[in-house]
């Protein structure tokens, strides 16, 4: 790839969810006080919504990663489950031994008593469910009763939803207005400005190791961010595929041609109307003109 090319240790633009590469974007660093402080003031329901790609699932990972030590965390990343594979999910986050439990009532009697003796070791769990708008009618209205769970003093079990905008078009219909009073603090991830679309690149190339002149220029970052529209897996989907071409033809400057590329070879995002001509060769095709020029060359050059 295209790691001794700019002198990386590793790929700075990679999609997988990865706490290392985190940028406290103001976002982001708002949807985590939220969480913090709500569970700190003994709240049940926390509510954080965005975007697809808006990062979610890392706050997810950071969430866990640095959750205060008074809190035992279940994380449940597959929503898609009825109540009984849900209940079953967060009892084995719990590690409650589930394979002697012979139906759902005892595995309901199993699991809340495992939230009374962690309440009785002084810790509160927190259950956070990724891509919770999927989550069946039955599932969050099995949430909401585990969320009765408490004891004289405090709640047992809080529960933090992350989820795109359809969780809030779910919760607002009639049948969720139970569980839809009970949410006490809620956030939107949004997407990047400009210029926190500059500082999140920047941030990911210094953690990847570079250490050269930035390759990045400040024309190039605002086309960046209009054609992804500051969503953070875009942006780093078109740096990835930018840097990609730019190595492909033995250079390291990035140029506005390399965009138009990659924004023609990612859906979703958008080449800004009237600025550039229209494209129709694709990234995957470019490579391979490129590795076969390559090759003619050197067999040209044995022969």
């Amino acid at each position: 790839m295209y790691l001794y090319h700019y002198g990386l240790r590793e790929l700075p633009f990679t999609i997988t969810p990865n706490t290392q590469f985190y940028y406290d974007l103001k976002s982001h660093h708002e949807a985590f006080e939220v969480v913090l402080t709500a569970l700190k003031t003994g709240e049940g329901f926390i509510k954080i919504t965005g975007e697809v790609g808006t990062g979610k699932t890392l706050l997810c990972r950071r969430l866990l990663n640095e959750m205060p030590d008074f809190f035992k965390a279940a994380y449940v990343p597959d929503s898609y489950l009825d109540p009984a594979e849900l209940r079953l999910a967060i009892a084995q986050e719990l590690d409650v031994d589930t394979e002697k439990l012979g139906n759902q009532q005892q595995l309901a009697r199993a699991l809340q008593q495992r939230l009374l003796d962690i309440s009785k070791s002084d810790q509160s769990v927190v259950i956070i469910i990724d891509e919770a708008q999927a989550l069946p009618e039955e599932s969050l209205e099995a949430l909401r009763l585990l969320s009765n769970l408490e004891t004289e003093r405090r709640k047992l079990v809080h529960i933090v939803l992350l989820g795109q905008p359809e969780l809030d078009e779910r919760l607002s219909q009639k049948a969720f207005r139970q569980l839809r009073q009970r949410i006490s603090f809620s956030h939107k991830l949004t997407a990047m400005n400009a210029e926190e679309t500059a500082d999140y690149i920047a941030h990911r190339m210094q953690v990847a190791g570079y250490k050269g002149t930035p390759i990045f220029n400040w024309k190039l970052i605002k086309h960046i961010h209009r054609c992804s529209r500051g969503v953070p897996r875009l942006v780093n989907m078109l740096c990835h595929k930018m840097m990609l071409l730019a190595y492909g033809e033995g250079r390291h400057k990035l140029t506005s041609r390399d965009l138009r590329f990659a924004v023609k070879d990612t859906e979703d995002t958008r080449l800004e109307s009237g600025r550039w001509l229209p494209l129709t060769i694709g990234i995957a095709a470019m490579c391979l003109l490129i590795a076969a020029m390559g090759y003619w060359q050197i067999a040209e050059g044995g022969l």
